[in-house]
């Protein structure tokens, strides 16, 4: 069987062909929703073959992965959610960074966002392994870093590190969606972190 043709607006080799759906896939999501995605749709504006994308996703639920999966991978860098705890010190600073850069990365890549948190592919349990795994690394390293500074005798709090670790994300998430979904206005995102970074400094009270 012959491989998918490319046609001549978009002679890509494979590789580059998996990251031009993807981007475009992003434009159509960020313009007018999820919803409005479609695979016949990306093929004809990326400009190839209805069946050129089979190679890389097979269908539209395996597309949406990878862009979550390619979100998770921005948010890990962004945040520094890595295992090199030792590295990154308990500071004001450290938690202010980690906040602002949360709630702004929702903000500024709400189509990312929610895919990687939304129901989309979680409720329907249509998500990949890959993402499975990038998702979970993810919160496996920031509970990792919670739990490196509570061992340190840098956070004195009573409840268990991944205990911590669970409600300050979910405290951060929900300030989140408020944002993106447009309960709050996007100009009181400076105020809300504000406000998280204080209560979360607060609870923290490193020595």
């Amino acid at each position: 069987m012959a491989s998918p043709t490319l046609n001549s607006k978009a002679n890509y080799h494979h590789g580059d062909l998996r990251k031009e759906l993807i981007k475009e896939a992003i434009l159509i999501i960020r313009e007018d929703g999820v919803n409005a995605l479609s695979m016949r749709k990306l093929a004809l504006n990326v400009g190839v073959s209805r069946n050129a994308y089979t190679y890389h996703f097979k269908d539209k639920k395996t597309l949406l992965s990878a862009i979550a999966e390619e979100g998770f991978k921005i948010f890990t860098k962004r945040l520094r959610l890595t295992t090199n705890d030792n590295n990154i010190k308990l500071t004001k600073k450290r938690v202010t960074e980690f906040v602002t850069n949360y709630i702004y990365f929702a903000i500024d890549h709400a189509e990312y966002y929610e895919l990687m948190f939304g129901q989309e592919l979680w409720a329907s349990q249509s998500s990949t392994e890959s993402l499975k795994k990038e998702a979970h690394q993810a919160f496996k390293n920031y509970a990792g870093q919670i739990a490196e500074y509570h061992r340190q005798g840098k956070i004195p709090i009573t409840i268990s590190p991944l205990q911590y670790a669970e409600t300050s994300w979910a405290t951060l998430h929900g300030m989140s969606r408020f944002l993106v979904d447009r309960i709050y206005t996007p100009e009181s995102a400076d105020e809300m972190c504000a406000s998280i970074i204080n209560l979360f400094w607060a609870q923290l009270n490193p020595k």
